[in-house]
């Protein structure tokens, strides 16, 4: 029975009342030897409690997608059959760009929220360069089968989960194409493809979406074979032009690391409550050394980078979640690097889909803008602030007199922490 899967839901449901019914049933009519009573009693109190808390798990799983399988929840999953030394640029010297082409076999996903926005569909990628083998979830826009843009290639945005989280996320709790749908209808929103790869690729850690050898190809896995494969099977602008990576949490870390350090295959990146040091997420195994740690922390590679990459990035945040990272960021961005920070009041809802989920809106009309699609309907009503050359400085609320720091040090402000309890902060 699936874990995410209504059955599964009905099932936990149907037992828990039975577990509230036995006792009131049984109590008093229990017989036999006063051990055997005791026993009988504890057994049914314990039955009570573990279907309460298994109930109260699936439906907080089943609102934030964090666990899509059993093998997920249990630690058993397993999606590295290879993870070679890939160098520098994680091609291993690989021409990829000259593979032949693959076609994928789809099929329609299954879970809350597939069904919605004209579906969702599925198929399983072998990693011909990470050595990684996962499924990948894409949505088409409504543009896309319209015979006016037959031969038309579209935009597209790659959307990273937080850890632990499932690749439907974005789908399921974000409902990110149920927003975006009347938003592309209208013209408001460019008609991205959306792509949303599985980035719990090893059990019971985070990958940090990094590149380590003999472990995991994360880094090439998200920026090499699934933009490889979107290319092969759709009508998909060429990269670095038409393509762009979101994600929140541990995948907004994720999405600026990956601009930031190829910006040869994404023109923008947004993080929503994101971190720049891996060790924001306290189970990353790109933070296992200080060298891992600084060559995936995007402050430490866009200072250190030859010539400022022509990226966009845009982070939103509290105090102490996020913000700070977009702050240390704005501060070491040149032109042509642009960066667009979002202050957001601790009365928007901390750490969760609650804070997440209004925002593909305001997000999505951003990238519409920032990579040039649809500049006469895309505009940018949601965002204020006032734009400087390398940057902006805006807040879905009121905008601060003056860049809080939170208290900040200047070591959190690179990591994107003010304090020790954000520096641990899970999704």
């Amino acid at each position: 029975m699936s874990l995410t899967g209504t059955p599964f839901l009905y099932t936990t449901i149907v037992l828990s009342v039975v577990a509230v019914i036995l006792p009131l049933v049984l109590w008093s009519r229990m017989r036999g030897p006063k051990a055997l009573r005791a026993a009988a009693r504890v057994l049914m109190l314990l039955f009570a409690q573990g279907t309460a808390v298994t109930l109260v798990f699936v439906l907080v799983n089943n609102q934030n997608n964090l666990y899509d399988n059993w093998a997920d929840l249990l630690g058993t999953g397993n999606h590295v059959q290879q993870a070679a030394d890939l160098g520098r640029d994680g091609t291993g010297g690989i021409a990829f760009k000259k593979l032949p082409k693959v076609k994928q076999d789809f099929k329609e996903a299954d879970g809350p929220g597939m069904h919605a926005a004209g579906g969702v569909r599925v198929t399983q990628l072998k990693g011909r360069v990470s050595g990684v083998n996962a499924e990948v979830y894409v949505w088409l826009p409504p543009q896309y089968n319209d015979p006016a843009y037959a031969h038309k290639k579209f935009p597209v945005v790659e959307m990273l989960p937080g850890y632990p989280g499932s690749a439907k996320a974005w789908f399921g709790s974000m409902k990110a194409h149920e927003q975006l749908l009347p938003l592309m209808q209208s013209g408001q929103v460019a008609p991205f493809i959306l792509v949303a790869p599985r980035t719990n690729l090893l059990a019971g850690v985070d990958t940090g979406c990094a590149n380590i050898p003999g472990q995991v190809n994360a880094d090439s896995w998200l920026s090499i074979d699934v933009p490889k494969m979107v290319m092969d099977n759709f009508r998909a602008l060429p990269a670095p032009q038409g393509w762009a990576v979101a994600g929140y949490s541990a995948g907004a870390h994720c999405a600026v690391k990956l601009a930031v350090a190829h910006p040869d295959r994404y023109r923008a990146a947004v993080s929503m409550s994101g971190y720049n040091d891996p060790i924001g997420e306290r189970n990353s195994l790109a933070a296992q050394n200080p060298t891992l740690r600084a060559e995936n922390n995007p402050y430490l590679i866009l200072k250190k980078a030859s010539a400022p990459p022509r990226i966009a990035l845009y982070f939103s945040g509290e105090s102490g979640d996020g913000y700070q990272a977009g702050v240390a960021m704005e501060s070491a961005a040149k032109a042509p690097t642009t960066v667009h920070v979002v202050f957001l009041p601790r009365s928007m809802g901390g750490h969760t889909m609650a804070l997440w989920r209004p925002q593909v809106d305001t997000v999505f009309r951003w990238l519409t803008l920032q990579m040039g699609q649809n500049r006469a309907k895309g505009q940018d009503r949601s965002l204020t602030g006032t734009t400087g050359t390398t940057g902006t400085t805006g807040t879905t609320g009121s905008t601060p007199r003056t860049q809080s720091t939170g208290g900040s040090t200047h070591a959190a402000l690179a990591s994107g922490t003010s304090s020790p309890a954000g520096a641990a902060r899970k999704p």
